[in-house]
């Protein structure tokens, strides 16, 4: 069979192909296929090979045969999945099984492509052609993150972490985030914010928080709360997230902590500042209009100000600074 063999400057000879396949046939005929085409071939006869290669050898792109002696290529693709290292390594399953119930398990394994016995040789070419230049985008945008300073990481559908930069790892490690909550309690909250929310779109987020459950502390900073916002699909078994922190504090806390106010002062001083008059503020906060102008008479000195309308514009310079800040940050 006539093999097409792309241009030689589209493959880059680096790149290396474990193949997975407990058939000689298949087997031969796949890395005489590779080898011609300058790729740089690893074999494996099954899964449990398999796995051992990948770790000491960590190849561009894995083709597995699906069905396999002791370990099948869906267990196989799953456990290479948990390993970090290994997690991002495309996977194209190959496998003379067409019912749409195999092509489905295998891509949920994490699978990137799918295809089906006998192999054509051109066809496998053209389609790991993109896989692999899918797989180089990902990992330069990856390095180009980590180098920009970014809080970004991704997931796998079970909410694991697959991939994080320095930066972000240092904000988990700054609110206390041992590696028992991030491997248990984080991915328990992001799974169940998927499934509530069964199309995410950007900015679309979800303030971590600890389960009733939980058996650690997740000590954040009293002042701060972590929160996470969708970014998008990296792939069908991968989910960009952006990590920031927000003030945990509400409005008038954050009055009476900027301002040295006290509690009652600085809930007098929010309304105010959201256009109440005094006696809506009293109403509001169920107390007569005389008793907010009296605590208005104590606010303007903190403030050093001389009436409602400049008080009301250092509160509302607060708010929305805290807002640009947590923006910013996010």
């Amino acid at each position: 069979m006539a093999v097409t063999v792309p241009c030689m400057n589209s493959v880059k000879r680096s790149d290396v192909i474990l193949i997975v396949d407990d058939s000689p046939e298949s087997l031969s005929m796949v890395n005489d296929t590779l080898e011609e085409a300058g790729y740089n071939v690893l074999v494996a006869l099954e899964g449990k090979q398999a796995l051992t290669i990948a770790r000491r050898i960590r190849p561009d792109m894995i083709l597995m045969d699906a069905i396999m002696p002791h370990k099948d290529g869906f267990d196989t693709c799953r456990e290479l999945r948990s390993i970090p290292e290994l997690a991002s390594v495309p996977v194209i399953f190959m496998t003379g099984l067409t019912d749409s119930a195999s092509i489905v398990k295998g891509l949920e394994a994490g699978g990137v492509d799918y295809l089906t016995k006998p192999i054509k040789p051109d066809e496998l070419l053209a389609r790991m052609t993109v896989h692999l230049n899918n797989a180089r985008l990902t990992s330069s945008a990856y390095r180009a993150l980590d180098s920009a300073g970014q809080f970004i990481f991704s997931v796998d559908p079970s909410g694991k972490i697959l991939w994080a930069t320095p930066q972000t790892l240092a904000m988990f490690a700054k609110h206390r985030a041992d590696e028992q909550w991030l491997q248990m309690q984080m991915p328990q909250q992001i799974v169940a914010w998927f499934q509530q929310s069964l199309t995410l779109h950007p900015d679309q987020s979800l303030s971590l928080a600890q389960l009733p459950d939980a058996a650690t502390t997740f000590s954040a900073s009293p002042a701060s709360k972590l929160v996470i916002r969708f970014i998008q699909h990296v792939s069908a078994n991968e989910v960009l997230l952006k990590l920031f922190e927000s003030s945990a504090l509400s409005e008038e806390e954050l009055l009476q902590q900027h301002l040295g106010l006290t509690k009652r002062e600085s809930q007098v001083l929010l309304w105010i500042s959201n256009g109440k008059t005094n006696w809506e503020a009293a109403q509001i906060l169920s107390m007569s209009p005389r008793t907010v102008n009296k605590h208005l008479e104590l606010i303007f000195p903190k403030l050093g100000v001389q009436n409602r309308t400049a008080a009301a514009g250092i509160a509302i310079s607060i708010l929305k600074g805290e807002s640009l800040r947590a923006s910013v940050s996010g």
